[in-house]
């Protein structure tokens, strides 16, 4: 079945200490009440590994039901005077603790992307994950993720990387693709990385990603203790209990 969700992606700059605060506020004090009351799930909250991009920072990406569920989101969030649920002052207000902005984009995921449910029943895990953000030229994304399945899957497989994740940016001209990588272990990740510009399969890609690109960017990301594919389950009311949050 075509995955007909949309999503939010969120790259969250974080105030000092406050990773693992903020990360937790996201999973276990947002997420139950967002799939209780907008049917949104979370896909996943990971801290950036801070020598593959900028720090302290959290990627969070929210999984909505299509367009019509986020424009259900935007109404239940934006139409108060103050732009945001009066029910969840107290939440904002603990949230502005630990960061300080953040930047998002709206999402449309390849129709062969698994949704977040297929993916914890599949038991998908990393012990690191690379999320890759590609620009390329206008109104050519759809044509990238296509050769991003065809030819970098297997490429990245021979290496134990899963492409579980491939989409475009939405309210655009179609030219930024964004791609989520599983991977089972460090040692996996570092065995690509040194065969770049060796292994055949990467090499041929690399040409491909050359021709069909202006701008090519990864980065490594790992999951939060609460995180969907850590778990194998969306975050849970109980799951407040499980690390208090500072005073």
């Amino acid at each position: 079945m075509a995955n007909d969700k949309v999503y939010i992606h969120e790259f969250i700059d974080i105030i000092g200490h406050n990773r693992a605060n903020y990360m937790h506020h996201m999973t276990a004090n947002w997420s139950p009440i967002a799939q209780e009351s907008r049917h949104q799930l979370c896909y996943g909250v990971w801290g950036t590994v801070g020598t593959t991009r900028r720090w302290p920072e959290v990627v969070n990406l929210w999984e909505e039901d299509g367009y019509p569920g986020l424009a259900a989101s935007f109404r239940h969030e934006f139409n108060h005077p103050t732009l945001q649920d009066p029910d969840l002052a107290a939440w904002w207000a603990r949230a502005a603790q630990f960061r300080r902005s953040g930047v998002d984009r709206v999402l449309v995921p390849a129709p062969w992307t698994d949704t977040i449910e297929e993916l914890c029943a599949k038991g998908v895990r990393g012990e690191t994950y690379a999320h890759e953000v590609v620009k390329v030229p206008q109104g050519t994304a759809w044509q990238m993720l296509e050769r991003v399945r065809e030819q970098a899957a297997p490429a990245y497989g021979a290496f134990g990387w899963q492409l579980v994740g491939a989409w475009v940016t939405a309210m655009g001209n179609d030219s930024e693709v964004l791609l989520l990588w599983a991977i089972p272990s460090w040692e996996q990740w570092g065995e690509a990385e040194a065969a770049q510009g060796r292994d055949a399969g990467l090499v041929s890609w690399q040409a491909t990603a050359v021709e069909h690109s202006t701008e090519w960017s990864r980065f490594l990301l790992v999951d939060s203790p609460l995180s969907p594919m850590r778990t194998g389950r969306q975050p849970r009311e109980s799951d407040r209990d499980t690390y208090q949050l500072p005073d």
